[in-house]
C-alpha cells in the first residue's frame, strides 16, 4: 500500500473537518448573534446537500461496489449504529431549548463531542469515496466541508453566550473537525482490502450521513424559524449539491 497516498487522504479529510468547523467558529467574529432565520436557512442548506450526497453518490457508489446487498447493508448498519448512539449517549440538538434557559456552556461541550462524533463516520466517507474515484473523494470533502460549518457554528454560538472568548471558540470549533482525519484515514484503509468492503464503508457513511441529516439538521432548521426559511434552504442545498457532484 502506498503510504503517501493513505496520508494524502488523511491530509484531506483533515482539511474538510477543520476548515468546514473552524469556519462556524469563525463566523462568530463577524456576528455575535446569527438570526434565527439565517441559520434555519443554512440548516437547511446543509441538508439539502447531504441527502443530495446520500442518495446521489455515496449509496449508488457503494451498491455498484459491492452489489445491492452489501451496499444497502452497509446503509442500514451506518443508521443502526448511529440509532444506537443517540440512544445510549447524551445527545442534544444542535439547536435546542438549553440555548434558551442558559446552559450555553455545557451545551457547547456537548455539542463538540457531538460533531466530533458525527465527524469520524463522515471522514470515513471521504477515504472510501476517494478509494473509490478521486473527483468522487475530492467532491465528498468539499460538500461536507459545507455541511460542517453550521455545525461549527451552532458551537460557536453557544460558546460565545457562555462568555468564551473568540480565539478559544475558534479553536474548539476547528479541534471538533480532527476526528474527520482518522475517518479518511480509515476510509482509505478499508476502501483499499476489497470492493465489498469499499462497499460497505461507502454504505455505512451514507447511513450515518442520513440519519444525521434526518435526526438533526431538518429538525433544527425547522425549529429554528417559523415559515418556509428551512424548506427553501433544502431545495437550494439539493439544487447546489447537484451542481457541487456534477462538475
Amino acid at each position: 500500500m502506498d503510504l503517501s497516498y493513505v496520508i494524502q487522504i488523511t491530509a484531506i479529510g483533515l482539511l474538510a473537518g477543520i476548515a468546514g468547523t473552524g469556519s462556524g467558529g469563525l463566523i462568530t467574529f463577524f456576528t455575535k448573534n446569527p438570526s434565527p432565520l439565517f441559520l434555519s436557512f443554512f440548516l437547511g442548506f446543509a441538508a439539502g446537500i447531504m441527502l443530495d450526497v446520500t442518495f446521489m453518490e455515496l449509496i449508488p457508489e457503494a451498491i455498484s461496489q459491492g452489489g445491492f446487498f452489501y451496499g444497502i447493508t452497509g446503509l442500514i448498519g451506518g443508521i443502526a449504529i448511529f440509532l444506537l448512539l443517540d440512544s445510549t449517549l447524551p445527545h442534544h440538538h444542535h439547536y435546542s431549548e438549553e440555548c434558551v434557559e442558559g446552559r450555553f456552556r455545557k451545551m457547547g461541550i456537548l455539542l463538540g463531542i457531538g460533531i466530533a462524533l458525527h465527524n469520524v463516520p463522515e471522514g470515513l466517507a471521504i477515504g472510501a469515496g476517494y478509494v473509490s474515484s478521486e473527483s468522487l473523494g475530492l467532491g465528498l470533502a468539499l460538500i461536507i466541508g459545507i455541511h460542517n460549518l453550521p455545525e461549527g457554528l451552532a458551537m460557536a454560538v453557544a460558546m460565545d453566550r457562555s462568555g468564551s472568548g473568540k480565539a478559544k471558540i475558534i479553536l474548539a470549533a476547528a479541534l471538533a473537525g480532527l476526528p474527520m482525519g482518522l475517518g479518511a484515514f480509515l476510509g482509505a484503509l478499508l476502501g483499499r482490502v476489497s470492493p465489498l468492503i469499499l462497499s460497505l464503508s461507502l454504505g455505512f457513511a451514507g447511513g450515518a450521513m442520513l440519519y444525521v441529516t434526518c435526526d438533526e439538521l431538518i429538525p433544527d432548521a425547522h425549529n429554528l424559524s417559523r415559515g418556509h426559511s428551512a424548506t427553501v434552504g433544502l431545495l437550494f442545498g439539493i439544487v447546489a449539491g447537484i451542481f457541487i457532484t456534477g462538475l
